[in-house]
């Protein structure tokens, strides 16, 4: 066991991971060595070590560094002597119901192992929430790139940062394109009424997670159910898919090797993946605020396509019509909102560490009012 400094409940070795924020009391030893802190741990080293023994998962002493964004499921690194894998689990409680559901998206994962649906290997689940404090799954370590504030060195031309556009694209739509119920998806989600859901989901959510009144989201929900568009035939949806959710390959030719974070996935509207896309894609003229900037503000240079043409090429590969985009991209918005003020619930309720949950509360209110703007045709 290595410790961070004299305590003995901070295990955390960086190695090369993207690291989220972390607290003394995230990782604990064992579960009596938790037992005196206001909050759950979320690791607990001594009974997840004989869980990846059991499941032949690395050998000898355990590393860990939180990875990614850490703004919604808790994913980390674990390295075992030369073994490499990936942990997700949820944060810690309370939590809204039906989100967080890492089983679910282990099941997907599964399911799309042998599809053309780029995903990392799921290696092996616990369902016990005594093991560590709530479900996981491991997954094999994808050896690549993120992109989400700057690009790796080999793709940052021109020529690549297209190339990357169109990676995106062709990876969404091979997604879309899965045989869902060939995959075993049956039951996994409802592939009639996906819109309507959404929308009475997200108003419980909205009841749920709200901090204050925000009139726009009230606006911009009778609008969505006013405008509701005709869904064509239900595809595998994402939830999340932007740029930051996917690995690339380390050099060049850019290679979209994985996508991730599929917590959100379902069966549903396959164009409610690419509004969202849009949404979360930046270009040269955008306002420099808000949630696009901050986790897309790298797809202005020089080279990335415009989402016009990120809707072009998904027109082009899938044949599907793209007459209801702004509808999508509303939802997106929406929904967006909806999660921010969560997260921001969560932060001030001082259940999570991470700062920039906190900058939620006035980004929560930008965002709303571009939802309006949008909806307005703007």
């Amino acid at each position: 066991m290595r410790h961070l400094g004299a305590e003995k409940v901070a295990v955390f070795v960086a190695f090369g991971a993207v690291s989220a924020p972390i607290a003394a009391d995230d990782i604990v030893q064992s579960a009596a060595d938790g037992q005196s802190n206001s909050r759950p741990p979320l690791l607990i080293l001594d009974t997840l070590e004989r869980f990846l023994d059991a499941h032949g998962l690395g050998d000898g002493e355990i590393e860990v560094a939180p990875i990614g964004e850490g703004h919604s499921n808790v994913t980390y690194l674990i390295r075992r002597g030369e073994r490499e894998l990936v942990l997700r689990r949820p944060p810690r409680p309370p939590l809204p119901p039906s989100a967080h559901d890492v089983l679910r998206e282990a099941r997907l994962l599964r399911a799309l192992r042998d599809t053309p649906a780029r995903v990392p290997e799921v290696l092996a689940v616990c369902d016990d929430s005594d093991t560590i404090g709530a479900p996981f799954y491991v997954m094999e370590r994808i050896e690549g790139e993120p992109i989400v504030f700057s690009v790796p060195p080999p793709l940052d031309t021109p020529a690549e940062r297209a190339r990357i556009g169109d990676e995106l694209i062709a990876a969404l739509v091979e997604i879309h394109g899965v045989d869902w119920r060939g995959a075993g998806l049956e039951g996994f989600g409802k592939p009639t009424g996906y819109l309507e859901r959404q929308l009475r989901r997200f108003k419980g959510l909205w009841d749920l997670n709200r901090t204050r009144e925000i009139p726009a989201v009230e606006s911009v929900g009778g609008w969505l159910a006013e405008h509701l568009p005709s869904s064509g035939p239900a595809t595998i949806v994402h939830g999340d898919y932007r740029l930051g959710n996917t690995m690339f390959g380390t050099g060049a030719p850019a290679r979209l090797a994985a996508v991730l974070d599929w917590e959100m996935a379902t069966i549903g509207d396959p164009l409610a993946d690419l509004g969202y896309l849009c949404m979360m894609w930046s270009e040269a003229g955008d306002p420099e605020v808000g949630l696009r900037e901050h986790l897309g503000k790298v797809t202005r240079a020089e080279g990335f396509p415009t989402r016009a043409q990120l809707i072009a090429r998904y027109e082009e590969l899938s044949g599907r019509s793209m007459s209801d985009i702004r509808w999508y991209t509303t939802l997106a918005l929406w929904k967006s909102v909806v999660f921010m003020e969560g997260n921001y619930k969560r932060a001030i309720a001082g259940t999570t560490d991470d700062p920039y949950l906190k900058q939620f509360g006035d980004g929560v209110l930008e965002l709303a009012q571009q939802a309006e703007t949008v909806a307005r045709g703007g």
